[in-house]
């Protein structure tokens, strides 16, 4: 287990892994690791976690979205506690986890799906195959091709000579990227951060890059919502809710005041709120 720098997330992660049923789906040559939560009579709902990401990135939301709902947090192929990838193209990505996911479900069977960030763009081009998917959420999705608002240049992390150093770097690459907030940049935060960017064996970077989300969502016949922070750095929300919701009657776009890009942990409860809402709704 990680050693992490704070006793609260220590607790938090010893009491989510003893709750959580694992699923570790053998996919080919690759090993994908799922969390489920809640009763798994309900409805199943999906998470997928950001670029530096793994199944913590959904940890102020895990408790209140699996009341409702059978709740699968993944970690990719290439991330946290699942394999090192045998590939480096997205749609290799897509195709193991789009298999990983029918393992665990079944072929056939309906699900929610929601994901973030990197997340957010595989989640979209899920849908887009045409898996069962009922209704997608994505919050602050890369791949929109739009305008960013850089607030700092992120340091390279790897570079750091030890743990202080290493910390000191993800706090200001949290500032930089993630969270508006200084008073969100807190401990628990900076260990899920530091965790999930050191367990991380996928490039994601270039592929968030690229004009990948619309024509995902124009192949989604679907329900969309997207969700973004008004001080998102990776995007310009106002330019998207303009030209990415906007134009289409199945999507609805929704933008969180005086938060940042890491929608879901900074405001957890007007995200859980606004999920809960969309998934539940006839």
């Amino acid at each position: 287990m990680a050693q992490w720098n704070d006793p609260n997330t220590q607790a938090w992660i010893e009491q989510h892994e003893q709750r959580a049923v694992r699923h570790s789906v053998d996919v080919g040559d690759h090993q994908v690791s799922w969390r489920q939560y809640g009763d798994a009579s309900n409805e199943p709902l999906l998470l997928i976690h950001g670029g530096h990401g793994s199944w913590m990135h959904w940890a102020r939301n895990i408790d209140v979205l699996s009341e409702k709902f059978s709740l699968f947090v993944v970690d990719l192929p290439g991330y946290g506690d699942s394999s090192d990838p045998l590939f480096g193209e997205f749609g290799d990505l897509l195709t193991v986890t789009e298999q990983s996911i029918t393992q665990l479900l079944g072929a056939n069977t309906p699900f929610q799906l929601s994901g973030f960030s990197f997340g957010g763009l595989v989640s979209a081009n899920l849908a887009a195959r045409g898996m069962p998917v009922k209704s997608l959420a994505i919050l602050g999705p890369g791949g929109h091709g739009g305008p960013r608002r850089e607030r700092g240049k992120l340091v390279n992390w790897k570079r750091a000579v030890g743990d202080e150093e290493l910390r000191e770097a993800m706090r200001f690459n949290l500032w930089a990227h993630m969270l508006y907030a200084d008073e969100a940049i807190d401990p628990f935060a900076l260990d899920i951060h530091t965790y999930s960017c050191v367990q991380t064996r996928f490039r994601s970077r270039g592929i968030s890059g690229r004009d990948l989300l619309g024509p995902a969502l124009d192949d989604y016949s679907g329900q969309a919502l997207i969700v973004w922070g008004a001080h998102d750095i990776t995007c310009d929300p106002e330019y998207l809710m303009a030209n990415m919701i906007e134009p289409h009657a199945n999507r609805k776009g929704i933008i969180l005041p005086e938060i940042g890009h890491w929608v879901q942990y900074e405001a957890p409860e007007q995200t859980n709120a606004i999920m809960l809402d969309w998934f539940t709704q006839k």
